[in-house]
């Protein structure tokens, strides 16, 4: 689906938890996140540790969209 997306000119980051999945598939801008039940966070930590793991992620992936990329990149 993301490389559909992008044919239409879209451009799209792919948060996921199992890389070479994505890989596979053809994203071109992946994200590794946390872990599988909790992409974008992690229940064990304090609330304030939780939104600081959630605030890096998001930012990576605005990194990634902000990128021009050639080939398949993990940021």
């Amino acid at each position: 689906m993301v490389k559909e997306i992008e044919r239409t000119g879209i451009t799209v980051a792919h948060m996921c938890t199992v890389v070479p999945i994505s890989v596979t598939v053809g994203a071109n801008r992946i994200i590794p996140t946390v872990a599988i039940p909790y992409p974008l966070g992690d229940p064990t930590l304090p609330p304030e540790d939780e939104k600081e793991l959630r605030r890096k992620l998001v930012k990576q992936a605005l990194v990634a969209l902000c990128t021009e990329v050639d080939e398949q990149t993990v940021f």
